[in-house]
């Protein structure tokens, strides 16, 4: 039996692979796209996840026959309902990866990341809006996460479709004047949205939401009052998202954590997280919100370490060694 933790965060746009030791030495650390169940389908999604896990254990010096882990800890985008996570957990044991595995959603993943317990609430608005819960005696609470049928509100896909939603309305009279407008048009390199709109119809340009999300958010920075009341209406959702998962779980007096994650937060600056502090100090006045600092596979990682048996200090050492990785790559630009 190996020390050794395998740690999947499998995200909508990328899927990350660490694989550590119980002192929290990091082993091998693997990147590559997306494999969410729910776009690419199961079988695909595995073969994915294998790829990069064979390239971890290879990158680790293990041999072919050798056993990779003693456990897995796979956090994955697409696992929201129970049912989604029993099926991928039968998956994972399948390909013989380690002894015993845990499969959950990634909001887990990304909470641990933030936490040193793993208590407190994760909103992440990357994709797509997810919040999960967790309490001090181990009660959870989650939303099914299924886009708008389920009742969510926000993401990056969305938010880029408001961006030429808006547009398109207030070019053909329907909506209020916006300088989304001239943003949208410029990104499609057309006269009118309308032309855009037809381009994007007859499918001779693709039509990527995302891209059009930093678009809006860059407007509303501008000043911009239609484009700033999307970006409140998000303050707003992630409010409502930690605050109800702290009432659910009797936490709102609580001095808990409330962490935030997701490129669509964390790649706004203080726009986004200093309104959702400010408003949530309303009503939970000793929640901590705080913006995750390392990669959510890190909080896989944790997750599975807690599991095994951690050796004291190997979650600061494991957190030390993605910081350094970090501070490499900011140095590099």
């Amino acid at each position: 039996m190996t020390d050794r933790v395998l740690a999947i965060d499998g995200g909508n746009s990328k899927t990350a692979v660490a694989l550590v030791d119980v002192e929290g030495r990091v082993l091998a650390r693997v990147l590559g796209p997306g494999a969410s169940p729910q776009n690419v389908g199961l079988e695909r999604s595995l073969e994915v996840f294998d790829g990069l896990v064979r390239e971890a254990a290879r990158q680790a010096g293990l041999g072919a026959g050798e056993s990779i882990a003693a456990h897995t800890a796979a956090y994955l985008a697409g696992a929201d309902l129970p049912r989604e996570e029993d099926e991928l957990r039968a998956a994972v044991e399948a390909r013989g990866w380690s002894a015993t595995s845990v499969v959950g959603n990634d909001t887990f993943a990304l909470l641990r990341a933030g936490t040193a317990d793993g208590i407190g609430v994760a909103v992440v608005c990357g994709a797509g809006i997810n919040c999960v819960a967790v309490a001090p005696d181990g009660r959870t609470h989650r939303f099914p996460a299924l886009g708008r049928i389920s009742g969510d509100w926000g993401g990056g896909g969305h938010i880029g479709s408001e961006a030429l939603w808006l547009a398109a309305r207030a070019e053909d009279g329907r909506g209020e004047p916006t300088a989304l407008l001239d943003a949208v048009t410029a990104h499609y390199g057309t006269a009118t949205v309308a032309e855009a709109v037809q381009r994007l119809h007859f499918e001779e340009v693709e039509f990527d939401p995302h891209a059009l999300c930093p678009l809006l958010f860059e407007v509303a920075a501008g000043g911009d009052a239609v484009a700033r009341s999307v970006v409140d209406r998000l303050v707003e959702e992630v409010v409502l998202l930690a605050h109800v998962s702290l009432s659910r779980l009797e936490l709102l007096g609580e001095p808990v954590d409330v962490v935030l994650g997701g490129g669509v937060l964390t790649g706004t600056g203080g726009v986004v997280v200093d309104a959702v502090a400010a408003r949530l100090g309303a009503v939970a006045p000793a929640a901590r919100v705080r913006v995750v600092d390392v990669p959510p596979v890190v909080g896989a990682a944790l997750l599975g370490l807690d599991v095994v048996g951690a050796r004291p200090g190997a979650e600061s050492k494991l957190r030390a060694a993605y910081e350094a990785v970090a501070a490499e790559v900011v140095a590099g630009r």
